[in-house]
C-alpha cells in the first residue's frame, strides 16, 4: 500500500495505472452496488414482510446495477485521453464489483425469518460500508474518520429512504 501511494506521489506509472485501472473502477462499483441497492431491498422487506421477495428484488437490483455500471464505465472513457486503460476491462471490473456490492446484503434474505434476515443484512451492510471506507483510506489516502463518516453517512441516507418507502 505504501508503495502504491509513494508510487503515485512520485508519479510511478505502474502504481498510478493500478490505481486508475483496477482500484478506482472496483471501488466505484462496490460503492454503487452496496449503497444503491439498499433502498429497494430493504423497502421490499419492510413493505412485504417476505424475505424471499426482498431477495429476488435485491438480486434483480444487483444484476441491473452491475450491467448498467459496466456499460457506463466502459462507454464513458476510451482510456486514451485519461490513461485509464482498456474500457472493457474497467467496465468488467466495475460491473462485477457493483454486482458483488449489491448481492452481499441480498443473501441474508434467503433466511425465511424476517427479523433474523434483517438483522443479518444489517451486519453485512455495516461490514460492506466499513470495507469501502477502509479501501478509500488505504488506496486514496482519505482520513479514516472522514471516510467512515462519508460512506456510512451515504448508507444511512439510503436506508432512511428504504424506511420511508417501505412503510408508506
Amino acid at each position: 500500500m505504501a508503495e502504491i501511494l509513494r508510487g503515485i506521489a512520485t508519479n510511478n506509472t505502474d502504481s498510478r495505472h493500478f490505481l486508475l485501472r483496477v482500484v478506482q473502477p472496483g471501488l466505484a462499483g462496490l460503492m454503487d452496488g452496496s449503497v444503491s441497492t439498499l433502498a429497494p431491498i430493504f423497502a421490499t422487506a419492510f413493505a412485504t414482510h417476505r424475505p424471499f421477495t426482498a431477495f429476488l428484488v435485491g438480486l434483480a437490483a444487483a444484476t441491473g446495477a452491475g450491467i448498467s455500471m459496466a456499460f457506463s464505465e466502459a462507454l464513458s472513457d476510451d482510456g486514451v485521453l485519461t490513461g485509464r486503460g482498456s474500457p472493457i476491462i474497467r467496465g468488467a471490473i466495475t460491473g462485477l464489483m457493483t454486482f458483488v456490492g449489491g448481492s452481499l446484503h441480498t443473501l441474508p434474505f434467503l433466511i425465511t425469518h424476517l427479523q433474523l434476515a434483517l438483522a443479518t443484512a444489517y451486519l453485512v451492510v455495516a461490514a460492506e460500508l466499513l470495507a469501502i471506507a477502509a479501501i478509500r483510506h488505504r488506496y486514496f489516502g482519505t482520513k479514516w474518520l472522514v471516510s467512515i463518516v462519508q460512506v456510512i453517512g451515504s448508507g444511512i441516507l439510503v436506508f432512511l429512504a428504504a424506511l420511508f418507502f417501505g412503510n408508506a
